[in-house]
């Protein structure tokens, strides 16, 4: 997969950055520094296009994803991490997950498949991508953030996400947020704060 590491120091937690829907490998590194430029970071570019657009996993129509696809996606992505971590001597155990939209998704389904991967996450303008019945996740936490007036994710979208989630026993926060789907520096800097106390 085409991606970008930069080593801050090992010993640090990686965040693993999955950008939204035509976007790229270079999109979120702003975000990622504004909440902890501590972190080492792991950057992927989805494989799918569409439209020309980079996506992590195909759709059928919009906001109907091709489920097929989508599992065998999470499994590469999952293969990924955990080969990037041997490649690049990062913990595994670190990881913190950071996506916007279609990554937030596939870091969700991620989530929903293997307890392995991300013992943190934070997924911004994400949906329950599939229904499948999830790993046990305690010890898991997740910062989940939406819009209210989201047209591209409709709220009861997200809170359904949010209710998987803490049924399979993650610790589950749910930020909202009075726009759209747009990320704001006020849900960045919400995040920022929760990592801080989930690390501190």
């Amino acid at each position: 997969m085409i991606h970008l590491f930069q080593k801050t120091d090992l010993n640090q937690p990686t965040f693993f950055l999955l950008h939204g829907t035509g976007g790229d490998e270079h999109d979120l590194f702003p975000l990622a520094a504004r909440i902890d430029p501590t972190y080492n970071v792991l950057s992927v570019r989805g494989e799918v296009k569409e439209n020309g657009m980079n996506r992590f996993f195909r759709r059928l129509a919009e906001g109907v994803f091709d489920e097929e696809d989508l599992v065998y996606r999470t499994k590469t992505l999952i293969d990924f991490v955990k080969e990037a971590s041997k490649t690049y001597g990062f913990d595994l155990a670190k990881v913190v997950a950071l996506g916007y939209s279609n990554g937030a998704n596939i870091a969700a389904s991620v989530l929903l498949h293997d307890n392995s991967v991300f013992r943190k996450a934070i997924l911004l303008h994400a949906l329950r991508p599939l229904r499948i019945t999830p790993p046990d996740l305690s010890g898991i936490d997740v910062f989940l953030s939406a819009g209210k007036t989201d047209r591209m994710i409709q709220p009861e979208l997200t809170q359904d996400l949010y209710q998987e989630l803490s049924q399979a026993n993650a610790d589950v926060v749910l930020h909202w947020e009075e726009g759209g789907h747009g990320i704001t520096l006020k849900e960045i800097d919400a995040a920022k704060s929760w990592l801080a106390e989930k690390t501190g």
